[in-house]
């Protein structure tokens, strides 16, 4: 690998991580959004150094060329051993990356992720608030779970809810609702799963907003309550520009 190309790599990881952190929100798909000043900083530092190595190596676009020939007091290369202007080969590995994230950015996780990963154990509500005397109750998958499995009162039961996520495909025809949550970043996902019933499943992948009535089975307010919904309608939503925040579904 020439030394003249190692700053180019640089500004071409920079660049990408800039694209994704500073002038768009994708890299929201890999990371929590308090984290995303860090990528921002992590790009600029980068094209920083592919700069100040540019200018080192004397490249002709950022800075002017040396002249030719030995200088006075350079020692003569050896003409026995490796050649040191050369980087290891397997840096070679890191341009598709970076030109991937500076061409196009891989997507969000997806269903593949969500039947790999490891179910997220809801954690013990201390208190629910009330739910709208009337209309559908827009609920995040969270609280949905949680009102099914913890809520004594049962306030669900009969209650035309309202749930969105992504379509992923199940067995013997079945699917479900997904959402996919993390902690620090896209490596650490948990899924977040409602079966859906009546209703034929969507493109996997696709996202949903659905309209059902908790499915019956088990005990209500139990951990034996099933995680499923009666689908009584489905409308397709585009992708949130955050898809890792498991957020109640507005009414419109």
């Amino acid at each position: 690998m020439r030394r003249t190309f190692q700053p180019l790599l640089l500004l071409l990881i920079g660049a990408g991580v800039l694209r994704v952190s500073l002038f768009s929100d994708i890299g929201l798909r890999y990371v929590k959004e308090e984290l995303q000043p860090f990528l921002v900083a992590s790009g600029i530092v980068l094209c920083a150094l592919g700069v100040i190595g540019a200018r080192y190596d004397g490249l002709p676009v950022l800075s002017r060329p040396r002249h030719a020939g030995p200088r006075a007091d350079a020692a003569p290369e050896s003409t026995h051993g490796h050649d040191h202007s050369h980087g290891p080969r397997v840096a070679w590995l890191l341009l598709p990356p970076a030109l991937a994230l500076l061409l196009f950015a891989p997507p969000a996780l997806g269903s593949y992720s969500a039947t790999r990963d490891n179910p997220k154990i809801v954690e013990d509500y201390e208190h629910f608030e009330p739910l709208p005397s009337h209309g559908p109750v827009p609920l995040s998958l969270t609280e949905f779970i949680a009102r099914v499995q913890q809520q004594e009162q049962q306030n669900l039961k009969g209650r035309t809810v309202l749930l969105q996520g992504f379509v992923t495909p199940g067995e013997n025809g079945t699917w479900d609702l997904t959402r996919l949550l993390f902690s620090c970043c896209a490596a650490d996902a948990q899924s977040l799963s409602v079966t859906m019933h009546g209703a034929k499943a969507p493109p996997a992948d696709s996202w949903v907003r659905v309209t059902g009535t908790w499915h019956p089975s088990g005990t209500l307010g139990t951990t034996s309550a099933a995680l499923a919904l009666d689908v009584t309608t489905i409308r397709t939503i585009p992708e949130p520009p955050v898809p890792y925040l498991d957020q109640a579904p507005s009414l419109d």
